[in-house]
């Protein structure tokens, strides 16, 4: 997956948004202003910091051993770090949608039914 790849599957969750409120070279992807990723789309290698159910991101750490894991200046516990392109794209495809649900879940009931609309 290119980070252009990558920056379309995120931008094309419903009602998700590209900002940059560290730096100009840091994508943050959110739903309704909470963050589901992070990624420096110019880095090498190409990662992406993606939220995570607790019990989940610690069996993709061990699955995925130096290719997933705790996230990069984040709750180590919630977020992951994922390499992008040492992993196979479906991998990386449902670990994004993953984060993308897990964050619309946690929205309070008025903003998830503006999403279904």
């Amino acid at each position: 997956m290119t980070p252009e790849e990558l920056r379309g599957f995120c931008l094309s969750f419903n009602a998700a948004v590209e900002e940059f409120p560290f730096r100009p070279e840091i994508s943050v992807f959110k739903v309704l202003g909470k963050m589901f990723a992070l990624s420096h789309l110019d880095g090498q290698p190409l990662t992406v910091n993606l939220k995570c159910d607790p019990e989940d991101a610690v069996r993709l750490r061990s699955r995925y051993e130096g290719l997933v894991v705790p996230g990069w200046h984040m709750n180590k516990r919630h977020w992951n770090t994922v390499s992008v392109g040492e992993l196979p794209e479906r991998v990386v495809r449902e670990l994004v949608e993953d984060s993308y649900d897990l964050v619309v879940a946690g929205l309070p009931r008025a903003e998830r039914l503006k999403l279904d609309r």
